[in-house]
């Protein structure tokens, strides 16, 4: 397998350390005078979607990580898989619900999603690492308070149920039956849907 030294570990790169894979959002490379330099990187466990930070020192190199994109089909989920289709070949992939996190809630049926994977060595074929969401989606409040006339101050929220089974909160003006989008980054509402 290739490999990447620490100073090449640019915004995007995919490297494995402590045998897991890592996809760096920023870089910094700290120069020390006469020393040696150091390489800060903010980065992603492509395992569990955890933010990490980690310094290394410049002249460390790492096992770079294969990654790829498919665009898939998302069909259904049951208590521990949520389950994609290849459109190509109609191949059927399952995604472990504790790869996808929360993120499961706005995945709907039928609609196409990005999931990428991680291409392991030689026999051992593929294994996703994380599904892509597009960051803003349609909803329908299925429940809510209903608004009073004259509720049009926009700062003012009310707790609503959306279509996916989540809760959030929306200004008052919005009814039952209304479609908002929602930031699929932190659940929150954006705006009514035009």
């Amino acid at each position: 397998m290739a490999s990447v030294n620490a100073t090449d570990l640019k915004a995007g790169a995919a490297f494995l350390y402590e045998g897991k894979p890592f996809k760096v959002k920023k870089y910094t490379l700290i120069k020390m005078g006469r020393g040696g330099a150091t390489v800060r990187v903010a980065c992603i466990n492509l395992e569990n979607g955890a933010n990490v930070e980690h310094a290394f020192s410049s002249n460390l190199s790492f096992e770079q990580v294969d990654l790829n994109k498919r665009q898939l089909q998302y069909l259904y989920k049951d208590n521990q898989n949520a389950f994609f289709m290849d459109p190509q070949n109609y191949e059927q992939i399952e995604v472990p619900l504790s790869i996808l996190g929360d993120d499961h809630h706005y995945l709907k049926e039928g609609e196409n999603a990005v999931v990428m994977f991680w291409n392991l060595p030689a026999q051992a074929g593929s294994r996703p690492m994380s599904v892509e969401l597009p960051p803003k989606i349609v909803l329908e409040v299925v429940e809510c308070d209903p608004g009073i006339k004259g509720n049009t101050v926009s700062n003012l929220y009310k707790s609503a149920k959306l279509s996916n089974g989540i809760e959030t909160k929306v200004p008052l003006f919005i009814k039952q039956g209304e479609k908002v989008i929602i930031d699929t980054r932190t659940g929150d509402y954006v705006e009514r849907f035009k």
